[in-house]
């Protein structure tokens, strides 16, 4: 989600989203993949059984969220992070926090790792230590299906009876200041909501008229509400996704070994496919 400068067609979506070198306490389907010896014998670091302590927000479809036809947390970064587990030989404990305090909590050390599609950014780099970037994807707008008043951020930012739903501190708030709007963080233009799925039942509400979003939770969104909503314009900025860890954790290396040997076998691709392409909500 993420969040600091965060398809057109699903065509445009496969070339979007680039798959790089890369809480509720249920579990999440383990994502099938290469056998656990065979990335071992490949040099992948062995942390014996340690249990890492994980936590996500479950609002970012289909990164994290909850299956709204079981009830069970599950996405993207849920499947991955169980697969570099289980190269790793190392289990899963998974926690469930706000984003707004994430970051905090993870540099605290309450937790071991943290995900919820966030941007990589210096600063963030001076908070907390990032994996090698395991997403790469841009923003674009996200509207109701029958929109016809706007059809790209130059003709939204001329019309100025026109909101944006956002949730606050996101890459989606920053590119909405900076690349759609004036560059004040105060324009009430953008109406915050605690969430991204809150932003979205505003848009289907017609309480504001765009979301920003980055092409993978668009086409979840999309995906969960047929006919009532699209993507329209030209990608608002390119942002690289990573997990966070506390500052000098040991962890780093270990998850960074398990994201390449996974983009380099298939895993990160099957992955899209699965998430992006295959499932329906």
């Amino acid at each position: 989600m993420n969040k600091l400068f965060t398809k057109i067609s699903i065509a445009l979506i496969t070339l979007l989203i680039i798959f790089g070198f890369a809480s509720c306490t249920k579990k999440a389907e383990p994502a099938a993949a290469a056998p656990t010896q065979g990335a071992l014998s490949a040099g992948l670091p062995d942390l014996k059984g340690r249990t890492i302590v994980a936590v996500t927000e479950n609002a970012y479809t289909p990164l994290n969220f909850v299956d709204p036809k079981t009830g069970k947390p599950m996405g993207w970064e849920y499947d991955a992070t169980e697969e570099i587990a289980r190269r790793l030989n190392a289990k899963v404990e998974w926690k469930v926090t706000s984003w707004d305090t994430m970051i905090q909590a993870v540099r605290d050390g309450q937790f071991d790792v943290g995900m919820d599609g966030i941007t990589i950014t210096d600063e963030r780099k001076s908070q907390v230590d990032f994996s090698i970037p395991y997403m790469t994807s841009q923003q674009f707008m996200l509207v109701r299906s029958d929109e016809n008043r706007f059809t790209d951020a130059v003709s939204f930012a001329a019309n100025p009876k026109l909101l944006i739903g956002s949730q606050a501190g996101t890459t989606n708030f920053y590119v909405a200041v900076y690349n759609v709007l004036d560059g004040n963080e105060s324009n009430p233009r953008i109406k915050l909501f605690e969430t991204f799925g809150a932003a979205v039942q505003a848009l289907l509400a017609g309480d504001v008229d765009t979301v920003l979003m980055d092409a993978a939770s668009s086409k979840g969104y999309v995906g969960a509400h047929p006919g009532k909503l699209k993507v329209i314009g030209e990608p608002l900025g390119t942002e690289e996704f990573g997990f966070i860890f506390k500052k000098g954790s040991d962890l780093v290396e270990p998850f960074n070994k398990a994201i390449e040997s996974m983009k380099a076998d298939g895993t990160l691709d099957k992955l899209n496919t699965k998430w992006f392409f295959e499932y329906q909500p």
